[in-house]
């Protein structure tokens, strides 16, 4: 019961140290684990004491790149498996190599505060590029203790938001569901081989059309849950530069869904990345967005933009949202700023997130307001077009002055009420 305290759980990826001096933890390239601290005052001052160890939770071989995790404790004490924690994530068995690598969806779970986990193989393996399985998964619980994971996967060549679910704490799951089709968003970039939908040699977006869900369960107790599914994702299916915010809900546990219905944005936003928020009684929806202000870039010369903004939709009896209107919107600022190690690409992660109380919202998403762009880094980029052994430019001597600040990107958040109590 929530007589027993709160208690925060942490999930990340996980390496092994470089050193040759080290025992390598596990095998493979990456695996999945979890921290968790009951005491938050101590984690939010930086305490590193006020965390467990991490666990390893994923199952590796000498080729596993487990990838793209969420966590989530079942947060309704009026659930048969309150407190129960489940953990997804998508299983690359040959290191993403190859034309048919073994990518099967895992969810595994804690009945014990994540002290053990028990993971299941949840999806078949097959990743061919004609059937694929859900990668960039979401989970969530409702008030009668349900699971719900999300992810997008491909069929006879057609891309899905996909659904599984069980009923008996993750023992078992049914799907999966075939939601609704999308078309995954931008341009193949010639310097990574990933899709970008700021320009040349910019950020990845392979996770922009997977799906983002959240449940109105009536946390803490399930007092007032309507168990009301909103989704969202990113459409690419106008084409670049036209991409489309979509959303999505359901009031029967995902058996039947009203939409996807697209969502406008100011002229000129692009939507990348999204997650929604609904409030744990269904009267009021959140979705957090990440956007271009720019239209794609043929070149890494002209300035680009990217912004976090918010949105507010009331929802009315039946489920319907009435409409969505901009709540919050971030300072704009250039994503050639942000980078990847190898400084060949801009870089801003996967993911946005949102979580709704019955008062307001709590938004994060990618920021480069206080990110520099460094015209050394745009040449190398530029030249790497055409040339892979371009001489890569030193940050510390060529990103000076104006372009101090190059690869500043931040995590920034919002906490706001909501407008229409």
């Amino acid at each position: 019961s929530w007589a027993n305290g709160s208690r925060l759980y942490y999930a990340n990826l996980t390496s092994n140290f470089p050193s040759a001096k080290q025992v390598a933890a596990f095998k493979g390239f990456e695996a999945i684990a979890v921290s968790h601290t009951d005491d938050l005052a101590g984690a939010t001052a930086g305490h590193n004491n006020a965390w467990s160890a991490p666990v390893l939770v994923s199952k590796q071989s000498s080729t596993t790149f487990s990838d793209k995790e969420q966590i989530w404790s079942d947060n309704a004490s009026s659930s048969p498996f309150f407190g129960t924690t489940y953990l997804c994530w998508a299983s690359f068995r040959s290191n993403s190599r190859g034309n048919a690598f073994p990518t099967p969806l895992i969810v595994s779970v804690s009945h014990d505060g994540g002290v053990t986990w028990t993971s299941r193989q949840v999806s078949p393996a097959t990743n061919n590029g004609i059937n694929s399985q859900p990668d960039g998964c979401t989970v969530r619980t409702d008030s009668r203790g349900n699971v719900y994971v999300f992810g997008i996967a491909t069929r006879n060549g057609t891309s899905f938001e996909t659904m599984y679910r069980s009923t008996d704490a993750g023992v078992h799951f049914t799907g999966p569901t075939l939601i609704a089709s999308v078309v995954r968003p931008g341009k193949n970039d010639p310097v990574q081989g990933r899709p970008v939908m700021d320009g040349v040699a910019g950020a990845r977006v392979d996770l922009a059309a997977a799906p983002s869900v959240d449940i109105a369960n009536g946390a803490p107790t399930g007092a007032g849950a309507t168990n009301q599914i909103v989704m969202t994702y990113v459409d690419g299916v106008a084409g670049l530069d036209h991409e489309q915010l979509k959303v999505a809900w359901s009031r029967n546990g995902g058996t039947t869904w009203t939409g996807p219905r697209s969502v406008a944005l100011r002229p000129g936003d692009r939507p990348v990345y999204t997650a929604p928020a609904i409030s744990p009684n269904g009267t009021d929806a959140y979705v957090v967005v990440n956007a271009f202000t720019t239209p794609y870039r043929n070149n890494t010369t002209e300035q680009r933009g990217l912004v976090g903004e918010v949105l507010h939709s009331d929802i009315a009896a039946g489920g319907a949202l009435t409409g969505f209107a901009e709540l919050s919107r971030g300072a704009v600022g250039d994503p050639r700023g942000s980078s990847t190690n190898s400084l060949t690409s801009g870089f801003l992660g996967d993911y946005v997130y949102a979580a709704a109380s019955r008062t307001g919202v709590v938004a994060v998403w990618n920021d480069v307001r206080d990110a520099d762009d460094c015209p050394a880094v745009d040449a190398f980029r530029a030249a790497r077009e055409t040339d892979p052994a371009a001489a890569r430019p030193s940050v510390a001597t060529q990103c000076t002055g104006p372009s101090a600040r190059f690869g500043n990107s931040d995590i920034r958040s919002a906490a706001l009420a909501d407008p229409t109590p």
